[in-house]
């Protein structure tokens, strides 16, 4: 796999001797986190076959079975302080789409802030983690892709509302050539992180969250409102029925008609 992933790179491009292979791991951002400690460089690229506990935003569990996704984290070594890091997640999703948008043909949507939908079925999560250290702010990208499953593949609980990109194209996906496309995808974006406004752009663009009506979990309140946009840290701007507006930036944030959310 390793291979086949190489020679879907174009030549000589920086990342490709940095890419790590694991045929089973329990989580490539847990892993990325241990070797940023441990001084890996800007643009290691860590690739699961399988994860035994992937994971999301809130803990939640990511199924990663072996040779149905793309499992992977990479580590950005930046000099830019946390605070002016807010749109990472935002950059990690455009990047992401435009992957899949090279590699097979579709270009998905993004669910605030970190979903990638087509037909209102998740086809791939994505989880950004800072390593702050001494002498700079490191970044661990995460992403898990689903690729070759049928909804019967998924786990009961989840079949509703999962996807993968077989599903969405009625085609075997090469899982190689995504992986080659999201490294590709993500040393572009690591060089644009000082332009937040294009980024932003593309992604207000591309987020199907906006203009819906959404729920806001957090802790154990929930609130309904109205998303009207993204703010330039890339937080979700909600206006609540008595018509004041907020910037959201924690918590669930569920889409009527999404993923069972229907109220």
């Amino acid at each position: 796999m390793l291979t086949k992933i190489k020679h879907f790179l174009p030549e000589g491009h920086l990342w490709q001797n940095q890419i790590i292979w694991y045929n089973v791991t329990d989580s490539t951002n847990d892993q990325a986190k241990a070797l940023i400690r441990q001084g890996a460089p800007h643009g290691t690229v860590l690739i699961a076959d399988r994860q035994t506990g992937g994971r999301g935003r809130m803990g939640r569990s990511f199924a990663s079975p072996a040779g149905m996704g793309v499992y992977m984290s990479v580590i950005l070594r930046l000099q830019t302080p946390a605070d002016q890091l807010m749109h990472l997640t935002c950059a990690a999703a455009v990047a992401a789409c435009n992957a899949l948008e090279k590699s097979v043909g579709l270009r998905p949507g993004i669910k605030w802030t970190n979903d990638l939908v087509l037909g209102g079925r998740k086809l791939a999560g994505i989880l950004t983690e800072l390593v702050i250290t001494p002498v700079e702010t490191a970044a661990v990208i995460g992403i898990g892709v689903n690729c070759c499953q049928a909804q019967e593949d998924f786990p009961e609980e989840i079949q509703s509302f999962a996807g993968s990109l077989t599903m969405a194209c009625g085609k075997e996906i090469d899982r190689a050539q995504v992986a080659a496309a999201l490294i590709e995808a993500f040393c572009e974006i690591a060089g644009q992180l000082n332009d937040r406004q294009k980024i932003l752009d593309v992604y207000r663009r591309d987020c199907i969250t906006v203009g819906k009506q959404v729920s806001i979990v957090k802790a154990d309140e929930i609130r309904h409102g109205h998303a009207i946009g993204i703010d330039n840290n890339g937080a979700l701007l909600v206006e609540f029925p008595d018509k004041h507006a907020e910037a959201v930036n924690a918590g669930e944030v569920s889409v009527r008609g999404m993923y069972g959310y229907c109220p």
